[in-house]
């Protein structure tokens, strides 16, 4: 009976060609495509090694265009048949508003679905007529699972077993702790972290550093360091660690960024080499110290028309080709509100809930900036303290705790708390004191004391 199933029930080459045709012409098709399809759901093999080489060229940042396929093409011997060619360029021709790409991606994937299905049904019937007489129970158990799998969409729906989460604790304790003793024999006071370093030795004790998947706010007042603190970050992890950042900047121009880092990694006064008043001296400094941001894994994305929906897509693309493990996005407040009947503490919580999501998704931190209110509250912090794992405050120690705290008279010029309002993996409540300085644009853990 499944023998008797029309072939066309089973595929659809005019939506595999429509999605061919689009990787072709747009980049964010190729995004979407890249992220959501595998050669394996395309029915024709021709169509299936023609989306592997538009995603190896997607992947070694070269744009799938007809002509760069068909030079990848023929440098592999895969184009050797003029009709090869033709079939090709017709392909190419057959172009579709990108817009569409997600119509025509599900029923590629709802056939490779069916398709796979029909198989299950095949082969449940073959072990059916084998296993005549055998345990009933053990043979609907067995179709059952690979049912599952089919219905479960891809995703990974396992349910530990008290042993595997025994185990699973028992590896986990062991790892950290021989980890711990590794690192306390060779380096003593170096912390050991489960994610990338915050930049702050005393934050990296707390969180144990951002770790994949998680979403962590930073609140600040307007001109109370969010952008410092974003490539404070950044250069924690991107200049330090060599690790690839994506910096989402929504409010300054490329030479604005470019001129903070000069101050961030040179220590001279930002006022100054903005106006250009520096020594000789002081610009071999400033050059020199550009060569460790040429070496970094920095990368910024200026844009002033953010959407929560573009995030996802630029954080897809940058995943793919350049392996971030972070995003920053500087700042929430300005992004497009998608929808004008929504007030503003509703679209902070879809944005926020957006890059949990895509965090939690493509196995990265997402690091979000918001702007406080001039009493140091935040409208909708509640619903965003939900959806974060991390929601730290940055904030002017007030007059009043030089004075009165006998603790923040431990340290050495502290100006700023670093406040961890929640914090899902560790403590919360904590206030750690920092030292931003606003003319050379740098933060750090304030220094105590020594008696």
């Amino acid at each position: 009976m499944l023998n008797d199933l029309p072939e066309e029930y089973l595929f659809d080459l005019e939506s595999e060609q429509r999605v061919l045709s689009a990787i072709l012409h747009s980049e964010d098709a190729c995004i979407e495509a890249y992220n959501l399809l595998a050669a394996g759901d395309f029915y024709s093999p021709r169509n299936g090694l023609l989306f592997e080489l538009c995603s190896s060229l997607y992947l070694r940042e070269v744009r799938p265009t007809l002509v760069e396929v068909l030079k990848e093409g023929h440098i592999l011997g895969l184009f050797t048949n003029p009709r090869d060619i033709e079939e090709l360029k017709y392909i190419a021709e057959h172009y579709i508003d990108d817009e569409n790409i997600k119509y025509w991606i599900k029923k590629i994937k709802d056939k490779s679905r069916l398709r796979k299905f029909v198989e299950f049904l095949k082969a449940s019937y073959e072990i059916l007529m084998e296993q005549q007489g055998s345990d009933v129970e053990q043979i609907l158990m067995a179709a059952e699972d690979k049912l599952t799998n089919l219905t479960a969409l891809e995703i990974d729906d396992h349910v530990d077993t008290p042993a595997e989460m025994a185990n699973l604790g028992y590896d986990e304790v062991e790892r950290r702790f021989l980890r711990f003793k590794e690192i306390s024999e060779v380096n003593k006071g170096l912390i050991p972290l489960d994610g990338l370093p915050t930049g702050f030795d005393n934050l990296n004790h707390v969180t144990l550093g951002y770790k994949a998947g998680d979403l962590v706010i930073l609140g600040a007042q307007t001109g109370h360091g969010k952008t410092a603190f974003a490539l404070h970050t950044a250069k924690a992890i991107a200049v330090d660690s060599k690790k690839s950042v994506l910096y989402l900047n929504t409010e300054m121009s490329r030479e604005q960024i470019a001129l903070r880092w000069g101050s961030i990694l040179s220590s001279i006064e930002h006022d100054r080499i903005r106006s250009g008043n520096i020594n000789e001296t002081e610009l071999s400094i400033i050059l020199n110290a550009y060569s460790r941001l040429r070496d970094s894994g920095f990368y910024s994305y200026p844009c002033p028309n953010l959407t929560p929906e573009k995030t996802v897509s630029i954080a897809r693309k940058f995943k793919a080709q350049k392996n971030i493990e972070m995003m920053i996005i500087d700042y929430v407040g300005r992004m497009d509100k998608f929808d004008p009947r929504l007030s503003e503490w509703q679209i902070l919580e879809q944005i926020v809930k957006t890059q949990k999501m895509l965090a939690q998704n493509l196995k990265i931190a997402v690091m979000c900036l918001v702007q406080l209110n001039t009493d140091g509250t935040l409208q909708g912090a509640r619903r965003m303290k939900n959806e974060c794992d991390l929601m730290l405050k940055l904030a002017p120690i007030p007059k009043e705790d030089f004075e009165l705290d006998e603790e923040i008279k431990k340290y050495l010029n502290p100006n700023y708390y670093l406040i961890i309002e929640k914090n899902r993996d560790g403590r919360s409540g904590v206030r750690i004191p920092v030292t931003f300085d606003l003319q050379k644009q740098t933060m750090k853990d304030a220094e105590r004391i020594s008696r």
